[in-house]
Formats: structure tokens, sequence, C-alpha cells
């Protein structure tokens, strides 16, 4: 089993910033893509960012410009910088791994969460 380690989250005020990291361990073959989701009180979860193994990444519209994932191969950790931080920010940001287990296939993995609140 793979598992997620979420740190980072608090509380930030508008304009401000903060920076993510999810770190995954267990008996991984491979990493294939990494990325973050978020889910608002009363909204659907929704795509954040997404980073594959060579380094192409995807943004959901509404954070390009402002938030920059990233992610340490060695390390097996995946990192979201956000700037510019608006309360529409305001969610629980979940990590999500596709990964390859040792004598497995693959499969989706979720971290336990972490709150971001924007908020003067």
């Amino acid at each position: 089993q793979v598992q997620l380690v979420e740190s980072g989250g608090g509380l930030v005020q508008p304009g401000g910033s903060l920076r993510l990291s999810c770190a995954a361990s267990g008996r991984i073959f491979s990493i294939l893509a990494m990325g973050w989701h978020r889910q608002a009180p009363g909204k659907q979860r929704e795509l954040v960012a997404t980073i594959t193994t060579g380094g192409n990444t995807n943004y959901a519209n509404s954070v390009k410009g402002r938030f920059t994932i990233s992610r340490d191969n060695a390390k097996n950790t995946v990192y979201l910088q956000m700037n510019s931080l608006k309360p529409t920010d305001t969610a629980v940001y979940y990590c999500n791994v596709v990964a390859i287990e040792y004598g497995s296939s693959y499969d989706a993995y979720w971290g336990q969460g972490t709150q971001v609140t924007v908020s003067s």
C-alpha cells in the first residue's frame, strides 16, 4: 500500500502564499503522475494541478499563473507553491498519486487532505 503524507496547509491572508508538500512512501516501483485536488464546502472535488514523471504540468484555469506544481522524483514528493491566494482558494487540498507497487498494477492513491483557509 502506498501512503501519502501531506503538510503545509494553514490560514493565510488574501494575497499571501503557502507551500504544500506530499510525500509518498511504501513499496513503490514507479510513480506515473502526481497532483493536487481541492474540495471547498458544498462543492465537488476539483483538479488543481498535475505533473508527470517527465515534468509535464497541467493547471486548472482558476490557478494558472498563481500556483506552481513541482516534484522531487528522488524523494517521491510533490509540492504546490500557491501565491496570490484568494478567499476562493479556501478548501481542503488533497494529494493524488498514480503509482505502481512492486508485484502489482498501477492504482490511484489519495492523501488525508490539508486545510487551506484564505481570510483576512
